[in-house]
């Protein structure tokens, strides 16, 4: 990683070191097949929490490895976990995701009520967004929460909730002000055994993760639960995003790697026609396209986290070129990977056949490949 130097201190350097010697002593531990996923991500976050990887979301303040989160620290954990399981960097993942916005908006008593077992690993963070109708156009939500007195009463349904049914808390975004649209929408932390927060469904999807729909019947939440000023909840779900959103391409980076890594030794092991696969001009000419697009999506998603750390101009934009090049580029690599592997990679178990299912989510939640490009062409705008 040496020619990632310019956007790197030494720490980070060290903190790869780790955090791939970590992975490599767990292997086995990662790569198992899944059968409860709920239970495999329970533990995978209690692990996590015990390695002191978590302590890197949150401040050191409240028990975390730095005066402030970085973007790079969570850009390479997600790059090497993902390397090695998709479920182990959602969960990581989540961990960031369920508490950034207490980290950027919370009370310092909210801020020492949920981060410090977040960063441990003993309580689970969600964050509640998407609706049924409201996925990319978050200013329609639908969610809807009332102050009545000292409390507020929340109703309404949140879908496609990582870590529904097993967070611990939820930051939930709900209209205080339906009139206001955007501008009227505010964040909760919402506590599992909040009375009135059901799980309606635990959804199944093409590649292991704890996710479902959550529904509001009237749940009472104090006023302090409230997070940030009422009607600052787009800004806290949009602050939140815009710093994580490059991270996701550093985990598309990790299933990208590991793609090459097999396709590279599948090709030299595989004798096709009295020779390796890899002796073969038209699967080198692959393996070459493979590691150039891999190795620029690895770029843009670093710098992305450098603007982002160190106060850079344009970091919404670089951090959605980062995620609409990075998870498109991983998408492509994974199936060249694949294919490379023919019928063997899709057989059920395989590892190919897994990435292929892993990858495909990347381009969808944060914000889709195609939101992406909506939000670069504004700034590009912006600018003219």
């Amino acid at each position: 990683m040496k020619s990632m130097a310019p956007f790197f201190d030494q720490d980070h350097l060290a903190l790869r070191a780790h955090v791939r010697a970590w992975v490599q002593a767990n292997w086995d531990s990662l790569n198992g097949r899944v059968s409860d996923v709920e239970e495999e991500a329970r533990r995978l976050v209690r692990l996590l929490g015990q390695s002191e990887i978590l302590a890197y979301v949150i401040p050191k303040r409240f028990g975390g490895q730095r005066e402030k989160v970085q973007a790079r620290d969570i850009c390479i954990l997600r790059e090497e976990l993902g390397r090695a399981s998709a479920l182990t960097d959602a969960m990581f993942a989540m961990q960031a995701l369920g508490s950034y916005p207490i980290t950027l908006y919370g009370t310092e008593e909210q801020q020492k009520r949920y981060l410090p077992p977040i960063g441990k690993g003993v309580a689970i963070a969600a964050f509640a967004l998407t609706e049924p109708d409201a996925g990319s156009d978050v200013s329609s939500l639908q969610t809807r929460a009332v102050r009545r007195g000292k409390e507020y009463y929340l109703t309404g349904v949140k879908r496609f909730i990582s870590n529904a049914g097993i967070a611990d808390s939820y930051v939930v975004f709900a209209s205080t002000e339906p009139e206001k649209k955007g501008k009227g929408i505010s964040a909760f932390v919402v506590e599992a055994d909040d009375p009135g927060l059901i799980i309606r469904e635990k959804t199944q999807l093409i590649s292991p993760h704890s996710i479902g729909v959550i529904e509001f019947e009237e749940c009472v939440v104090p006023e302090n639960s409230l997070l940030g000023n009422q009607g600052e909840g787009l800004k806290v779900a949009l602050g939140t995003l815009d710093v994580l959103r490059c991270t996701v391409g550093a985990a598309a980076v990790g299933f990208a790697q590991r793609a090459l890594e097999e396709a590279i030794r599948y090709s030299q092991d595989r004798r096709q026609f009295g020779q390796a696969l890899a002796e073969f001009e038209g699967i080198q000419f692959k393996l070459a396209d493979m590691a150039t697009e891999l190795e620029a999506a690895r770029l843009l998603v670093y710098q992305a986290a450098w603007t982002h750390d160190s106060g850079s101009e344009d970091p919404k934009q670089k951090s959605s070129m980062a995620k609409l090049f990075a998870t498109e580029a991983a998408q492509r690599i994974i199936d060249q990977a694949l294919q490379i592997h023919g019928g063997a990679g899709l057989v059920v178990g395989n590892i190919m056949e897994r990435l292929y299912r892993d990858i495909r989510a990347l381009r969808i939640y944060e914000g889709t490949s195609e939101i992406q490009k909506l939000v670069i062409a504004r700034e590009l705008l912006k600018k003219a």
